[in-house]
């Protein structure tokens, strides 16, 4: 508590400095700027949320780096002196006062529109609850180098719960909301399980900060793009009429130049037994933790795909939740342009809410949902106590072949192609496939899933890649849930990792064809299979992506007579 008494009194010391900017901003024309003790309303800027009081305030980091972290707050407006309210916390890179990614062009300054839809759909501060924005180490308002789910940024995320529960409008209990980065900041919130965390919802995280750099070995281009993005985003210029504390802070970058250059050296790292990726080791850092999780994952996911999704979840031991289905990097609430929702079920704001009420307020749900909303490629939904829930597995033995790694530089290659006998009745694949190769040779191999319809037309559902280790090489597929109508065939296809193209330009490895030809000896494919005539129905419609995905990956595959069967 030393460290934030000492950093509430540094901030009371430029409080009337700060007070002048606002004023003189005012005066000028443009909007109110919040201090810590100078609340501001929608009617004082228009960029606070309606039924919001905005203010800034500064709080070092949890480690011994002298980070000062930057936290804009909205409390219900007219909250009595002495009221407390549960909190709902977002961490990370995109909070910045001059736009989340980019310069966005506001005509003055004000806390970022950021989740704003999630205020406006819930009712947030009418519901009763605090929403706070924190500025991960590097972006926005904070100082310190940016340290991608690294151990500075799990201390920030450590220390933004510690000081929003220990607020004096704070009832104690946090929950944390975000997606895709600021989900990530969220699952270290689970990793660290503090006590004042009640809740987490988690939309579209990266589950295995190595996995989304580097497949078994190969990299892609996310250890370059994702790293430069960011560098970026932390040396974006914040606006002339933002505090004179929050701008010093936001040029922290453009002093040390050092920073920017060991963020990128980072994600060109490829061990992943480095101290550097073992330290983002987000499934390991969950192992035991009990905080309830509300997740959603997109399967046919382009951004941050389902890797790791099950291995965090087995070892995460807390009540859990989740939205999963076919769709892109979209939030639970998102819409297409023609109005449809992207993932295809009503009630995210009222599922959500019912999540934070009953672990931030001890509120029972009104309504009965389902612990996994799932739809699987048909389109359809169910419920289930958890995912996966297999009724049975399968080993499939395969026989091998030979392929020439040389990267698809020369169009298709002719990979090893097997597949089953039809199955007799509708068969699910879930979970995570898992491949164990016995080859000859050096060089990538890519390991593909089809479902095969009886004209020999095929989508693939699931794919990844690795480096070939000498004798037995063995990896995880990306996560799935994928039906297989009745008459159709699984057709595995392993061979060169094939390069993307306009329609794909997510397929974004950087391989390194080793132009030799592999033989391989033998093939062993672990999968996770369901009965669908088991499943629960729940409301919800297509995926409007599910659609796209089928148009990019079906396409015919070569006759061949099956080689093995599925239980």
């Amino acid at each position: 508590m030393t460290r934030y008494r000492a950093a509430a009194g540094a901030a009371s010391a430029l409080a009337a400095a700060l007070a002048l900017t606002g004023a003189a901003a005012s005066a000028a024309g443009t909007a109110e700027v919040a201090t810590g003790s100078e609340p501001v309303t929608h009617e004082q800027n228009d960029r606070v949320p309606e039924g919001a009081a905005w203010t800034q305030h500064y709080f070092p980091s949890a480690d011994d780096s002298g980070t000062e972290l930057h936290a804009d707050v909205l409390l219900p407006e007219g909250l009595a002196p002495g009221e407390q309210v549960p909190v709902i916390l977002s961490a990370g890179p995109y909070f910045g006062h001059s736009g989340q990614l980019t310069d966005e062009g506001f005509e003055h300054t004000g806390p970022s529109n950021r989740f704003d839809e999630f205020i406006e759909g819930t009712d947030l501060f009418e519901r009763g609850y605090a929403f706070v924005r924190v500025d991960t180490r590097g972006f926005g308002g904070s100082t310190g180098c940016l340290d991608y789910a690294g151990p500075g940024e799990q201390a920030d995320v450590r220390a933004a719960i510690d000081w929003a529960a220990n607020m004096p409008w704070s009832t104690g209990s946090v929950g944390m909301y975000g997606k895709s980065y600021d989900a990530i900041t969220g699952l270290i919130g689970v990793g660290l399980d503090p006590d004042a965390l009640k809740a987490v919802i988690a939309q579209e995280p990266i589950w295995d900060p190595y996995r989304n750099t580097h497949s078994n070995g190969v990299p892609r281009t996310t250890a370059v793009n994702v790293a430069g993005t960011y560098n970026g985003l932390a040396a974006l210029p914040q606006l002339p009429d933002d505090d004179p504390h929050y701008r010093a802070n936001s040029e922290y970058e453009q002093a040390h130049p050092e920073c920017l250059i060991d963020n990128q050296a980072g994600y060109l790292n490829g061990n992943p037994d480095s101290e550097h990726w073992r330290a983002r080791d987000l499934p390991e850092l969950a192992k035991g933790t009990d905080t309830p999780l509300f997740l959603t994952q997109g399967l046919l996911e382009w951004n941050t795909e389902p890797e790791a999704m099950q291995e965090f979840l087995d070892d995460h031991e807390g009540p859990e939740r989740g939205w999963i289905g076919p769709w892109d990097h979209v939030r639970g609430d998102e819409r297409t342009a023609d109005g449809r929702l992207a993932m295809g079920r009503e009630g995210w704001f009222e599922e959500a809410m019912s999540f934070y009420d009953e672990h931030l307020k001890g509120i029972a749900p009104p309504v009965r949902y389902p612990a996994f909303a799932v739809q699987d490629g048909s389109g359809a939904w169910r419920g289930q106590d958890s995912w996966p829930m297999p009724d049975r597995s399968a080993r499939v033995e395969l026989s091998g072949g030979s392929y020439v790694d040389d990267g698809g530089d020369d169009g298709p290659t002719g990979g090893i192609v097997e597949r089953s006998e039809p199955v007799a009745r509708d068969t699910r694949i879930t979970g995570t496939p898992r491949i164990s190769l016995e080859a000859e040779g050096r060089g990538n191999v890519m390991v593909q899933l089809h479902d095969v319809a009886p004209d020999g037309t095929a989508v693939m559902f699931d794919e990844q890649v690795a480096v070939l280790r000498s004798g037995t090489t063995e990896f995880d597929l990306k996560s799935t849930d994928w039906t297989l109508p009745a008459g159709h065939s699984l057709a595995v296809e392993i061979g060169t990792v094939e390069p993307g193209g306009v329609q794909t330009p997510f397929r974004d490895w950087i391989d390194a064809p080793s132009r030799e030809t592999v033989q391989v000896r033998g093939a062993r494919l672990d999968l996770a299979l369901d009965d669908p005539a088991d499943d629960v129905a729940q409301p919800g419609a297509r995926a409007p992506y599910l659609d796209t995905y089928l148009a990019m990956f079906t396409a015919p595959l070569p006759p061949a007579d099956p080689t093995f069967t599925l239980p």
